[in-house]
């Protein structure tokens, strides 16, 4: 299922669970992005981030991401639009159920509907086999990847 408006308080705390479980975060940061998130999905959600969720009795257990980037065309992306998949969580007690599994499932079919030449994302150890058997493959590249903080 997607996420709507009514679920960006639910999808901020996912997002803030998924960062705390992946790379820790400080209580000023954590202050900070519970109000920098909501602005995030307020203006992005269904337009260029797809949120596709797990819920069980109402309450959200489980998330995937699916920003789609559109650039000009070249010979490896001929439609000029790409995926890049992030924040796959699952809550603790949901997981080895195949939740993320049908998530991932639902942004190849989503994506292959928006002509999307790939989708890509960064595993996790924990994540790798998953995305392995669903037909990710890993790839090397002539560039290296750099980044200019601000």
């Amino acid at each position: 299922m997607m996420a709507d408006r009514a679920d960006i308080q639910a999808l901020t705390e996912m997002r803030l669970e998924y960062i705390k479980a992946d790379m820790g975060i400080g209580i000023q940061d954590e202050v900070s992005m519970k109000e920098k998130i909501p602005l995030y999905f307020e203006r992005h959600l269904d337009r260029d981030i797809f949120a596709f969720i797990a819920k069980d009795e109402g309450i959200m257990v489980a998330t995937a991401l699916l920003l789609i980037i559109e650039k000009p065309s070249n010979p490896h992306f001929i439609n000029g639009k790409v995926g890049n998949v992030l924040s796959v969580y699952t809550l603790e007690s949901y997981r080895h159920q195949g939740i993320s599994t049908k998530l991932i499932q639902e942004i190849i079919l989503f994506s292959k509907e928006k002509e999307l030449d790939f989708i890509e994302l960064s595993a996790t150890e924990e994540g790798h086999l998953l995305y392995k058997k669903l037909g990710f493959e890993e790839y090397q590249t002539p560039y290296v990847p750099m980044r200019f903080s601000l």
